[in-house]
């Protein structure tokens, strides 16, 4: 099965069940990041992920990492760790600098948060199609995630850590403004072994494409992206 080149023109893509099965789920080479192609990739499943040396990879993998809100877990002691690191949570009150820490923690193992996709999820926030959650310890900011918000679905991108268990911590913030708002599935497009021990499945790619089209027609309330500090009950 060949690897389709993308034109800089044409906003298009294949279908992403022609993405190759080695290496998992590369669908596509080329194009560019503008917010309009960015979207198109993810209302099909599918996201960029390369080097910056590298031109521009797409991929949908298969099988697809998910989880649906209700099913985040966070084992005794974490949740033990969370509440005695007194930490407060925001929305999309410090987007730039949570991608920005999630590009800086990952340069020694090579990331794939370039400048340009930097920039290229800075016009997205812009836009109102990215957004994050910081978790703040003494008014610093020491985690956080981000990703795209479509309907009642949202694609996870990146999270990082400075404090001990930040990130999951993050993790569950999103879960839970999920559950409120209605968000009832979160795409964290391929498992891991941390990502598995928060309770993340496998699904085929066929019904998570299915899933997603669905939930992407669902109507929210807006106020789930509002910019605000998040409340929450132990």
């Amino acid at each position: 099965m060949a690897l389709y080149q993308l034109s800089s023109d044409d906003l298009t893509f294949p279908n992403p069940q022609l993405a190759l099965d080695n290496p998992n789920g590369l669908l596509a080479i080329g194009g560019d990041l503008s917010s309009t192609r960015l979207i198109n990739a993810y209302k099909l499943g599918i996201f960029p992920w390369f080097n910056p040396e590298e031109p521009i990879l797409w991929w949908s993998p298969n099988p697809r990492g998910v989880i649906t809100p209700a099913e985040f877990k966070l084992n005794r002691s974490t949740k033990k760790s969370i509440k005695r690191s007194n930490f407060s949570f925001t929305v999309n009150q410090a987007f730039s600098d949570v991608i920005q820490n999630c590009a800086k923690l990952r340069v020694k193992e090579g990331t794939w948060i370039s400048d340009e996709m930097i920039s290229a999820y800075t016009k997205l926030h812009e836009e109102k199609y990215a957004h994050s959650i910081e978790v703040w310890q003494n008014d610093k900011l020491v985690g956080g995630l981000y990703g795209i918000g479509l309907g009642a679905l949202f694609c996870g991108e990146s999270m990082f850590h400075l404090a001990t268990d930040a990130s999951k911590a993050a993790f569950w913030q999103l879960c839970e403004l999920a559950k409120k708002f209605g968000i009832q599935l979160i795409d964290c497009q391929m498992q891991n072994s941390h990502l598995q021990t928060l309770g993340i499945y496998e699904i085929e790619r066929n019904d998570f494409l299915t899933i997603s089209a669905e939930l992407q027609q669902a109507s929210i309330s807006s106020d789930v992206w509002h910019k605000r500090q998040l409340k929450y009950e132990w």
